[in-house]
């Protein structure tokens, strides 16, 4: 099936696709900086340029698109139904340099959470729902458990 925009239609749609402070990354940011937790942003002396930092419990956290990432079983993670070959290869690319980047931060002994886009979506439409997420990520932190995927 072919696509319903145009080539330079497309392409402004993807270029407006932002990959830092995004609104999932937003609202977990505010939530934990509520909390009293602080953390440095996109720090670049770490493998993955990691979402946060918490420096004080040696732990990063990711907040994954579900899109891009491949969340298996999401209805977010779809596939576009055209140039199904390119989008296969980089869905495949970043999968590989997610694992990557997790194998060099278990090297540093850096600990891990990722967080997947629907969760966060999920936490910004119910307190309820939200108190349940924001308690499994403290406990995450406070914890010694390597890796973590919410």
């Amino acid at each position: 099936m072919a696509d319903i925009k145009s080539k330079e239609a497309r392409s402004y749609n993807m270029s407006r696709v932002r990959s830092k402070d995004t609104e999932p990354e937003v609202y977990l940011r505010k939530k934990l900086f509520a909390r009293g937790y602080r953390y440095r942003k996109y720090t670049s002396d770490l493998p993955g340029h990691p979402d946060l930092w918490f420096a004080r419990y040696n732990a990063v956290v990711f907040v994954h698109g579900c899109f891009w990432h491949r969340h298996q079983g999401c209805r977010l993670a779809t596939t576009p139904k055209s140039s199904t070959e390119y989008w296969d290869a980089k869905f495949l690319r970043n999968m590989r340099r997610d694992q990557e980047v997790k194998n060099q931060l278990s090297m540093k002994h850096i600990r891990q959470l990722v967080i997947w886009e629907c969760v966060v979506r999920k936490m910004m439409k119910s307190p309820e729902v939200e108190d349940l997420y924001l308690k499994q990520v403290e406990d995450f932190l406070k914890s010694d458990t390597a890796f973590v995927e919410i």
